[in-house]
């Protein structure tokens, strides 16, 4: 592929640039689907409704569900673009990056006619309810079932490591809805309501204190059977989809460029004991990281690229996961060494650096190589799909 993007695609990311540098204060802390307060949500909600006012925030979807017809490329950049300004995410990922395009796939018309345009408009956020406590990686082997009832299904169970849910306006959950098929039959994908009767969220707090995961409890929730789709007992093939759409990576592979850069123009500042960007030693880490960064941004560019044609890049994307999961880890501990002293010190805290980010990136890095799927299981996707290799 030619990784030179069009003048009109180059166009579109200087706008959008423009618009993000106007509208994103300094030092915002409501980035990657964290949310520490009401006013956090409140700026949150409001950013992604004006996005939705330009039909930006879903540009590659069609006109008709509020996007403007662009290409995958064009949405690739938004994101690209968005990640590199800490935009509040506001459920970005979950609703525009992996529901949305998964009910383009899937969806009836009349579903994809009710739930697509709110999504667009940035008025409904969604969560991803599939990890479940004694699943693991096994994801198939859930055990949260939904019974048909008359015109509703309902569900029982617990979901867990969800992020976003605490804020989120709707699920899109899997549940068991054949116990006698074999684990990877008898599943279903819904759209749940999550301030439908029965739905319970409970923070789960991490090593940085921050409220990223919830686990959730469903006690007799009625869906909707409307709310079905894919086809009962075939949300399996819903979840791949949904899980290839995942892993695209470039909110990661630019998030990271941006803490970089934030360290390379920190390190040319003069500090107490001098400048760091003096030492060569700096300047070769800053430099290998950039690189990485870098390679890790063309793989997601092959990513975006293969979807506008039509292609599922399954193993690309897994290809990007690993390598985004391992230079999160090697941004966050070569930015700790550089800050020094400084790198002890925690968001908010009299001193800190760069807000205090890399302390946090610290602390949240080595759960890269699981979250969304561990890197294990991404090897195996990349040897047996990628590679041609049988099944150990």
């Amino acid at each position: 592929m030619d990784f030179r993007l069009s003048p009109e695609t180059e166009a579109w990311r200087a706008e959008l640039g423009t618009f993000l540098d106007a509208e994103i204060p300094d030092g915002f802390e409501g980035d990657d689907d964290f949310f520490d307060n009401e006013e956090q949500v409140d700026f949150a909600r409001q950013f992604t409704r004006k996005l939705g006012e330009r039909r930006w925030f879903a540009p590659a979807w069609p006109e008709r569900y509020g996007g403007m017809g662009k290409t995958q490329i064009e949405q690739m950049v938004l994101n690209e673009e968005l990640a590199y300004h800490r935009a509040p995410a506001g459920g970005r990922l979950f609703t525009i990056g992996i529901t949305g395009p998964t009910m383009l796939v899937h969806a009836s018309d009349e579903q994809k006619d009710r739930f697509l345009p709110k999504m667009a408009s940035g008025e409904d956020w969604y969560c991803q309810g599939f990890s479940e406590p004694g699943s693991g990686s096994d994801l198939a082997s859930m055990q949260t079932r939904a019974v048909r009832d008359g015109d509703d299904y309902v569900i029982n169970g617990q979901k867990i490591w969800t992020s976003n849910a605490h804020i989120a306006d709707k699920m899109i959950l899997l549940a068991r809805t054949d116990q006698e098929a074999p684990k990877h039959k008898g599943i279903s994908a819904f759209i749940v309501d999550m301030d439908a009767p029965g739905v319970t969220v409970q923070g789960v707090p991490n090593i940085a204190y921050r409220h990223d995961f919830n686990q959730v409890f469903f006690e007799d929730v009625r869906v909707p059977a409307s709310n079905l789709f894919g086809g009962e007992n075939n949300g399996w093939y819903v979840a791949t989809t949904t899980l290839d759409f995942e892993r695209s990576n470039i909110a990661a592979v630019s998030g990271a460029r941006r803490t970089i850069h934030d360290l390379i123009g920190w390190a040319r500042e003069k500090h107490p004991g001098g400048r760091p960007w003096d030492k060569p030693s700096v300047r070769h880490k800053l430099a290998d990281l950039a690189i990485e960064a870098e390679t890790g941004r063309l793989v997601a560019y092959r990513t975006a690229w293969l979807q506008a044609k039509g292609a599922v890049p399954n193993y690309e994307a897994s290809m990007g996961k690993v390598w985004m999961a391992m230079l999160g880890i090697k941004v966050a501990n070569t930015g700790i060494g550089i800050l020094g002293a400084y790198g002890q010190l925690t968001p908010g805290s009299a001193g800190a650096q760069l807000y205090g980010r890399l302390t946090t990136a610290y602390l949240l890095a080595m759960s890269g190589p699981i979250a969304g799927g561990t890197s294990d299981i991404q090897k195996n996707i990349i040897a047996q799909r990628g590679l041609g290799l049988p099944r150990g």
